[in-house]
């Protein structure tokens, strides 16, 4: 089953809204965010395959994702490197070394890095036109999460390690007289959510914080951040609480 990016030749429209600049080095006040439509997982993107005049079973198509990945999954486990229409993958081995090492240092292990394909690149470059709809009039964002101990950006949460959320209006701020408290979750789809109970850097585009250590493993939780602070008015509050909820989810792991 080959990829074909010419079984339905048109041009993509995607709604792009400009959001505040969420990366503290940013040198102009706005990025743009694609207005995305809802997440599929593979049964998901097979179930579209009529859409794209793609004639063969979703059934089969889903299967054969399947078996695709997982076969993916062990050759490049392997050290193959892969090459797909969609993408390039192979194994990185992170650290420094004096040549001397007959095993990984405690806590280094086998990283997988992925790359779009320059076929894929091309595609999306002719392929997309963006349709500028003004600002996004949220009072704030959670535009991403990088897990300091592996690199990945939402992807994972490793439990007593240091979480980097960007994103703006982050800053976690109360009145005094507010019987309510700023602080930051993680939710899972069911359940209780976990508070976080150290907070290394709080300001407005940045949250580092430290991932709960009684998560449990192989969850997934959403962040949501609740603060009456403000985007719009600076150093002032808000009358009332707000809270941001990431539109990703992580899976939390151990250290």
């Amino acid at each position: 089953m080959a990829l074909d990016f010419s079984v339905k030749d048109i041009m993509h429209n995607v709604a792009v809204k400009f959001i505040h600049a969420f990366l503290p080095e940013a040198k102009k006040p706005y990025n743009l965010k694609a207005a995305l439509q809802p997440e599929l997982d593979i049964h998901g993107i097979a179930s579209k395959a009529d859409v794209y005049n793609i004639t063969t079973s979703p059934k089969i198509i889903e299967e054969g994702m399947n078996a695709g990945m997982e076969l993916m999954y062990y050759l490049t486990a392997d050290g193959y490197k892969l090459k797909t229409p969609l993408f390039n993958l192979r194994i990185r081995i992170p650290g420094e070394y004096d040549g001397s090492e007959t095993h990984l240092p405690d806590g280094t292990f086998p990283m997988a890095r992925m790359q779009i394909s320059n076929r894929f690149r091309k595609y999306l470059k002719e392929h997309i036109n963006a349709i500028f709809d003004g600002f996004d009039s949220s009072e704030g964002l959670i535009a991403e999460a990088t897990d300091e101990a592996t690199g990945l950006v939402d992807e994972v949460a490793t439990m007593g390690n240091i979480l980097t959320i960007h994103g703006f209006g982050l800053k976690l701020e109360t009145a005094p007289d507010n019987p309510n408290k700023a602080a930051v979750f993680f939710k899972p789809k069911t359940g209780v959510p976990t508070e976080v109970s150290v907070i290394a850097v709080n300001e407005p585009r940045t949250l580092k914080i430290l991932v709960p250590s009684n998560l449990v493993e192989g969850t997934a939780y959403q962040l949501v951040v609740n603060t009456q602070s403000s985007v719009k008015h600076g150093s002032g509050l808000l009358k009332k609480m707000r809270d941001m909820r990431s539109d990703f989810t992580l899976v939390a792991q151990m250290g």
